[in-house]
């Protein structure tokens, strides 16, 4: 089965048939969700189109039947992006090691109230701040394949306990990764990281399967920090323009306590060596 096809699938099963419409029939359901006659009738097209489909032996598939299945599917702008890309795979690309313009370093070394990186796509911190060390982690310390805010969310014991609500920063990550794997199904990269996680999390491994697919937004997040106590955070999220694979992330207190908390935090960043920062 292609991932369009578990996609649809997964998706299905989500969707209650009450929710989409249509009425009880008195049959007993084996499966939870639509049955593909019922997600059939919904989008107008052939039972027979939906079992090829899911079973990956339809690729070609238009604009119009994707936006049917979509609509009968209820999916979310997210999910209706990540079904388009998949059902539209780009070729494989070679692509040049990420690199940091020197600027946008200096972006960072220029907010010294407020903890924030730069990540690729794939959730790979590629430069941070003062800041953003003394709230996560020292990234410094890390050797450069490590340094992947989901890698450490689900298999760094101490990054796991910073969360306030583990469960629901894991499965954001696992979403966003499972939306860039849509877009890039050939990175190398992801791939090894979604096999390592998949072999070593059993939660990554049901997550992943679920096909819950989200873009980056704003998200407030509590923390849990050994320092600063409990913080709750504004995690705000800015693409860069320059570099479209590029994500500038910033911390702000989104509360007097959490400023406050944030604040001694800071304070106590101003000692870190400068060796815990990013090569220039």
């Amino acid at each position: 089965m292609t991932d369009l096809g578990e996609f649809l699938r997964t998706r299905r099963a989500a969707l209650d048939p009450h929710r989409a419409g249509l009425p009880d029939d008195g049959r007993h359901r084996r499966v939870p969700g639509l049955r593909r006659e019922e997600l059939a009738q919904l989008a107008h097209v052939s039972i027979d189109y939906v079992v090829r489909l899911e079973q990956g032996r339809t690729r070609r598939v238009s604009r119009a039947v994707l936006d049917a299945l979509a609509d009968a599917l209820q999916l979310a702008p997210d999910e209706r992006e990540y079904l388009f890309t998949l059902a539209d795979v780009a070729p494989a690309r070679q692509e040049a090691a990420p690199e940091v313009a020197p600027r946008l370093q200096l972006l960072l070394d220029g907010m010294p109230d407020i903890p924030a990186m730069v990540l690729h796509r794939r959730m790979d911190v590629l430069a941070w701040n003062r800041g953003a060390s003394a709230l996560l982690t020292d990234f410094a310390a890390l050797p450069a394949p490590e340094r992947n805010l989901i890698r450490l969310t689900f298999l760094d014991p101490v990054f796991r306990a910073l969360y306030g609500d583990w469960e629901r920063s894991a499965r954001e990550c696992v979403a966003v990764l499972r939306m860039e794997a849509g877009r890039t199904p050939h990175d190398p990269a992801l791939t090894s990281l979604v096999g390592e996680l998949s072999l070593r999390d059993a939660d990554f491994r049901t997550w992943w399967a679920a096909h819950q697919v989200r873009g980056p937004r704003q998200l407030v997040k509590t923390y849990h920090h050994p320092v600063a106590g409990s913080l709750t955070l504004d995690v705000q999220q800015f693409t860069v323009d320059t570099h479209p694979d590029q994500l500038l992330v910033a911390y702000t207190a989104a509360d007097e306590a959490a400023r406050e908390g944030l604040r001694f935090l800071l304070l106590s960043a101003q000692a870190l060596p400068s060796d815990h920062l990013p090569a220039r």
